[in-house]
């Protein structure tokens, strides 16, 4: 089922069915029945949105995509196992999409790719459009590797902090320390499971690692030097004069 005025209503199958009934309500549809959608049925629809764990992405595409009869759609979040399960699925649109960001939590970013355009699609991405979400067109390989820095390392790196973090007074903390304490909550707020993919599918966190004891084991002016390389990528030239001799941030 998809929402926003792009194919509801529509039937939607959730592992937790309670979970199932309350969405497709939500949007106008109706609860398929687990047996309908896994057993022996042939049952058609009109698109087959695939969202789940990660690692199950390709293979539920492969198995129910042929159910669609117009679309086939994944939000999983890696991109070339979907994108490659999807080829198969010839005479239908098909598109993997990745919304960055929680649903309470929209607008966002959401990247996607398109194999086979149509209708179908093109009125999902006009409805993200109009919703205020940025969508940007990509390729499997560009995702996914940008999903090791804002996602495996990203993730990483914040729960690093929280673990190596001991508990302060409210005001003792820094805007930067305070920051970092707020991600460590928004992340650990989550199922574990979810971050647990999200490490296991992108590469990343050995970078992490591996950063922080570069960081560990410098002396002297070498710190000054990685502290310039860490910078170096996200400040426009010639801006460092304007933090010299400045505090914390």
């Amino acid at each position: 089922m998809l929402r926003g005025g792009v194919a509801a209503p529509g039937g939607c199958r959730d592992r937790d069915t309670p979970a199932g009934r309350g969405a497709s309500g939500t949007g106008g549809g109706w609860a398929v029945d687990p047996a309908t959608v896994l057993g022996d049925s042939a049952e058609q629809f009109g698109v087959v949105c695939v969202a789940g764990p990660i690692p199950a992405g390709a293979s539920v595409i492969e198995r129910y995509g042929p159910r669609a009869r117009t679309a086939v759609v994944d939000v999983t979040g890696t991109m070339a196992g979907p994108v490659a399960a999807m080829e198969g699925l010839t005479g239908r649109e098909r598109a993997s999409l990745h919304p960055l960001f929680a649903p309470d939590s929209e607008p966002g970013n959401v990247p996607v790719v398109v194999t086979e355009r149509g209708p179908t699609v093109d009125r999902l991405l006009e409805t993200l459009g109009r919703r205020g979400n940025r969508v940007v067109e990509t390729t499997p390989a560009e995702h996914d590797r940008a999903m090791e820095t804002v996602q495996a390392r990203a993730h990483a790196a914040v729960l690093a902090f929280g673990l190596a973090a001991e508990s302060v007074p409210e005001g003792f903390h820094t805007p930067v320390s305070a920051e970092l304490v707020s991600l460590v909550e928004r992340v650990t707020g989550g199922e574990p499971g979810v971050y647990r993919d999200i490490q296991t599918a992108f590469d990343g966190r050995q970078d992490v690692a591996e950063a922080a004891q570069r960081l560990a084991a410098v002396t002297g002016d070498g710190f000054d030097s990685l502290y310039r390389e860490a910078g170096a990528p996200h400040h426009d030239t010639g801006t460092d004069t304007d933090r010299d001799g400045g505090g914390e941030r």
